[in-house]
């Protein structure tokens, strides 16, 4: 399927998708792209926003992009299918994660766009986790965990690739807004589980979706500041200040049980 096709699609679910992603993301620079792709300008002349640098090939954003893609790949194709089965979830539910998979679907296309074909095809996926998870698409406390560990994820996984695109600015600023966004996910979704938006050291705030994702988030340490000694602050308020990054590795590794 092509990019008009894909955003023909998208339009047709929505015909203010456009401007929700505008709303949503507050960057102009995704709804100018996205109607000039609509136009009929070329996916090269879409992707060009990321970086000049990308367009010679460099192996590095290559490969974080596709890092980047699998993630969203992922997420996308989660509230797809949640969409579309029979889950019953609320008003607020259908609203929230009808919004979110317009967000999901927008960053897979611009990331796809911008990788021409170097980008790598969606996999398989298993949202059961291997059976883990046997119900996601049944009961919405199951969807709202798994749904929890993506975004909780996602987050840190955009952060751990930061230091690796800042040679490529264009690039960067892309992966910084689609990044905010996703934060603003997990906090929605960790409020319809009953959680803070926020995390207190490695705590889920959730029972039941892996402990692994959180990994390391309660580090106090900052700038070279242990910031749990400043006046007042003490070591929950210090963690939940400061959101930690995960590496590709770790990313990969929560991610491996929901690859079919």
């Amino acid at each position: 399927m092509n990019l008009q096709n894909i955003l023909n699609e998208l339009e047709n679910v929505d015909a203010d998708v456009f401007e929700r992603i505008e709303h949503v993301s507050r960057r102009h620079v995704f709804h100018n792209f996205l109607k000039k792709a609509a136009a009929g300008i070329a996916p090269v002349a879409f992707g060009a926003v990321l970086n000049k640098a990308y367009a010679q090939g460099n192996a590095t954003v290559v490969d974080v992009l596709n890092f980047a893609l699998t993630l969203e790949y992922l997420e996308a194709e989660f509230y797809n299918r949640a969409l579309g089965s029979n889950l019953i979830m609320g008003m607020e539910g259908q609203q929230t994660f009808q919004q979110i998979a317009l967000h999901e679907n927008a960053h897979v296309m611009v990331l796809k766009t911008a990788l021409g074909g170097a980008a790598i095809s969606k996999p398989n996926f298993d949202f059961t986790a291997k059976g883990a998870f046997p119900d996601v698409f049944s009961n919405y406390s199951t969807f709202l965990k798994v749904s929890q560990a993506f975004e909780d994820t996602g987050v840190r996984a955009y952060k751990g690739q930061a230091p690796r695109l800042m040679p490529f600015p264009d690039v960067l600023t892309t992966a910084l807004r689609i990044h905010s966004v996703e934060a603003l996910h997990a906090a929605k979704v960790r409020y319809l589980n009953g959680a803070r938006g926020w995390i207190t050291g490695n705590n889920p705030g959730t029972p039941g979706v892996p402990a692994a994702i959180y990994a390391g988030d309660d580090n106090v340490i900052q700038a070279g500041v242990n910031t749990a000694q400043l006046g007042g602050v003490g070591f929950e308020r210090a963690t939940e200040s400061y959101d930690e990054p995960l590496t590709k590795e770790a990313v990969l590794a929560i991610a491996a049980p929901f690859l079919a």
